[in-house]
Formats: C-alpha cells, structure tokens, sequence
C-alpha cells in the first residue's frame, strides 16, 4: 500500500462499541439484583472519586431500548456488553432469577432486530459480594461457581447469541482487586493476586467447557486481555530484563496458560519469594487450555519501564500503562514506571497508535490462525459543549483516527483482525474515578441522563458507511 492509497476495511469487518454491566446498567436494587463487589466498593467512603457509585449509572436498564435506537442511528454492526452476574445469580449460585435473564434476552432480542451482532462478555469485574465473602477470586471455588453461572447464561441466551467472551481483562480483577486494592474488593494482598490470577484462567477454562456443552456447535467463544506493550526505558540489560518481568506479570500469566498450555518458568522464578504456586493442581493447565474461537485485545497506551535503582520507589501500574499504583508482586518492587513523553487523554495516558499495531502482530505471531478483536480502545477527554448543547471533542476524533490506522496497518502486516469495538459507547462510570472521566462518543447528562451524540459519534459513523478511514 503506498501512502496515498486510502486504508480500506474488508466488508465483513465488524465495527462496533462496547459497554460493561456496573458502569452503565444502574438499577442496582430492582428484579432480584443483589450486591456485587462494586455496589460495596463504591459505597466505602474514599474509594471512589467524588463518592460516585453506580446505582444509576447511565440507566442503561430502564433506557436500553433507546440506546439500541442510537447504536442503530450511528450503523453500528456489533455492540460488546457484559451480563450483571449478581442480576442473573444474585448469590453466585443456584438458579437463575428469570427477569435478570429477560433484561438480556429483550437487549439482545433489540440488537438482532436492528442487524447489531451482539458480542457477550460473561464477567467484567464485577462479582457476586456473596461470593467475595466466601472468599473470592483466590477460592478455587469461585471458578466452579463462575462454570455454573457461564452455563445458566449459555442456556438462556444460546439460541440468540453467537459471540461470547468468558472475561474481560482478567488482569485488572486480580492485580488491582486484590493487589493494589484500587479496584473492588480493595485488597493488598500479594500472594492473593496469584491465586486470584489462577482461579480467573482457571474459570475461563470451566466456562469455555460448561459453553460447549450447551451452546450451539457454531457459537464462538473467546476471551479478552490486556496485554501489556512492554517498552524498556533503555537498552541496558537491566531495563530489559524489567520490560521482561512486567510482560510475564501482566500478560504472559494469563496468556501463557490459555494460549498455550503452561505457565511462563520465568514468572515461576520471579515469583517465588511471594508463592510456592501450591494452588496449582495437576490438570489445571490442561483445563485452562481450552481451544477458542477468537481472541479479543484491549489497548490503550504502552508501559515504559526500568530497573529501579536503590531508593526508587516502589510502582505499578493501572493494567493501562499508568503507573499510579502499587504494590505489585514479587519482582515488580525492582520495576519502575516512567511516563513517556507525548500527548495525554485526561487519564494521563500517552496517546501512541503503534503500541496498538505492535500488540496485534505479536498475537498474530504468537496464536497464528486465531482471529483478533479490538473489544477496546478509546480515549477520555475533557469533551466541551458548545450553546446548542453539541458536544465537540476533536483530540478523540484524532485519537481514533490514529488507532483505526493503526489496526489498518496491522491488517497489511497479515494480521487477522475482524473487528473493532470503540470503548465506549456512552459516558459512563469510570471505576475508581467515578462520573470524572468521560471516554463515550455519546455523552449523557447524569443529571437528566439525555444521551446526545459527540462529533465523534458522527465522525465514526461516517468512517462505518465509507468502510475505509478518511485521508
């Protein structure tokens, strides 16, 4: 392709945007649902910013219907949401609460009627607070429970949906939920992120199992990571061995096993003053290596790392490449983060397309034949509205523009890539920051929860009928 060639989508690619179930559904109280991880979590005063919770989010539960009409609008052809387990298993067992699975099955009935692929993720962090009573994530039993729940989902909602995904990014549930404590339940536990990390791969597998069993022969089933783009400060020996340590604790630990079979020795080693990974039975690795369909990936900005010199400080990272939190475990205390140079979301995260290009010929190269998804990638920007109420946000028209070439780029190298799902369809609650950070490229008022398209909702759209990126 030369450099005036315009960069051209296959037909069949699928454009999309995605959602998670706590950020944007509300009705936290209503039809049976019952506490999740994240309903404590955001009322502990000082956990989230500002003391935002997501009671009513977005109101996504009493206003789908509308959504879907915007989604249709803006010719979307796949919406990536996740299922609310505390709606569908208020307890994380026993059966399933019928209005919870009917919310789902009128959503996804919505989608299919307007030609809108849905894209199912069964688990986005936000777990059954019964569950985390009785232990969980580092409970090998939450896996069992986490099968249990997949098949009770498969069985309602097979017939209606062909695109699943067991997890989104397992990584931030285990390191900042039981880590850095940033994330619910807020735990600092070093030695409970690498059972928590387990049991997660662990579930996957047991899910894609359970799935199989009651899904039909054609559904696909996949999985979303975070892989982290590990970029060494420097080309000393020292930084890149760090660079090493933090793609084994970030990526390698979950990839390894799913994609492969086997955790990485070198996590093992760099590890081992922390655990003796005596919560890794025999079979386990078997079971995790479940064979998929697909294999999505989220990106946002790479991580620059170093050795940390004597007197560094401890840090970590936000699972983004952010380097805001710590502790890690076991080897990371001898990793520092650096911020690199370059334009910022107002996350602080640097803006750089070719992290995005690297992570998708990586896993191009590393899982060959496997088809790859963008089920994330956007930006949070301090959107401004102008009289009329239009809410104009150019630095993410640029951001998209920059990422989508970058999968385009991607795409020329071999890459296998179907899909792209902006994050996120609307504002919503972003996490530990509450209602501050705003990445939708439909804005809502969370005051009157009026849904009103950004310039860059348009500018999508118009990218989604051209099929191919503007010069």
């Amino acid at each position: 392709m030369t450099e005036n060639q315009p960069r051209v989508f296959p037909p069949d690619f699928l454009w999309g945007a995605a959602t998670s179930s706590y950020q944007i559904e509300g009705a936290a109280r209503e039809d049976g649902r019952t506490p999740s991880i994240w309903d404590t979590f955001s009322h502990t005063p000082g956990k989230v910013l500002g003391g935002d919770n997501g009671d009513v989010a977005a109101d996504h539960y009493h206003r789908f219907r509308e959504d879907i009409e915007l989604m249709s609008g803006l010719g979307l052809g796949g919406y990536r949401f996740s299922v609310s387990w505390s709606r569908v298993q208020p307890t994380g067992r026993g059966p399933a609460v019928q209005r919870g699975l009917d919310f789902y099955r009128e959503l996804v009935d919505g989608l299919l009627e307007r030609g809108i692929v849905p894209s199912l993720t069964l688990f986005h962090w936000d777990l059954p607070q019964e569950l985390e009573d009785a232990g969980g994530w580092p409970a090998r039993e939450t896996a069992e429970r986490f099968a249990d729940y997949a098949a009770l989902v498969g069985e309602a909602l097979g017939d209606r949906v062909g695109m699943w995904s067991t997890h989104n990014e397992p990584f931030c549930a285990a390191f900042l939920g039981y880590g850095s404590g940033v994330h619910a339940p807020g735990r600092t536990e070093p030695e409970s992120v690498l059972k928590a990390a387990h049991h997660l791969n662990l579930s996957h597998g047991l899910a894609t199992q359970a799935l199989r069993s009651v899904l039909p022969k054609n559904t696909q089933i996949g999985i979303t990571f975070n892989p982290v783009v590990s970029r060494p400060y420097s080309e000393s020996p020292a930084d890149k061995d760090a660079a090493r340590r933090i793609d084994a604790l970030q990526t390698r630990i979950f990839t390894d096993p799913v994609l492969h079979g086997a955790y990485p020795a070198d996590l093992k080693q760099d590890t081992a003053r922390v655990s003796d990974w005596s919560f890794l039975r025999d079979g386990d690795e078997a079971t995790i290596h479940q064979p998929l369909d697909w294999l999505g990936l989220n990106y946002y900005t790479p991580s620059v790392v170093s050795a940390a010199a004597d007197g560094d400080p401890t840090e970590g990272a936000d699972g983004h490449g952010s380097s805001e939190h710590s502790p890690w475990v076991g080897s990371a205390d001898l990793v520092r983060f650096h911020l690199a140079p370059g334009e910022r979301t107002e996350m602080g995260w640097v803006i750089d397309p070719t992290g995005l290009s690297e992570l998708l010929l990586r896993f191009h190269r590393e899982a060959p034949g496997l088809p790859l998804y963008i089920t994330e990638n956007g930006g949070a920007f301090e959107d401004k509205a102008d009289e009329s109420g239009l809410v104009h946000d150019p630095d993410r028209i640029a951001y998209l523009h920059g990422h989508l070439g970058a999968v385009h780029d991607a795409m020329a190298q071999g890459a296998d890539v179907r899909g792209y799902f902006l994050w996120s369809l609307l504002d919503n609650f972003e996490w530990a920051y509450g209602y501050s950070k705003r990445f939708g490229m439909v804005h809502v008022d969370f005051e009157t929860l009026q849904r009103t398209p950004k310039a860059s909702a348009r500018w999508y759209s118009e990218v989604i009928a051209a099929g191919q990126l503007p010069d």
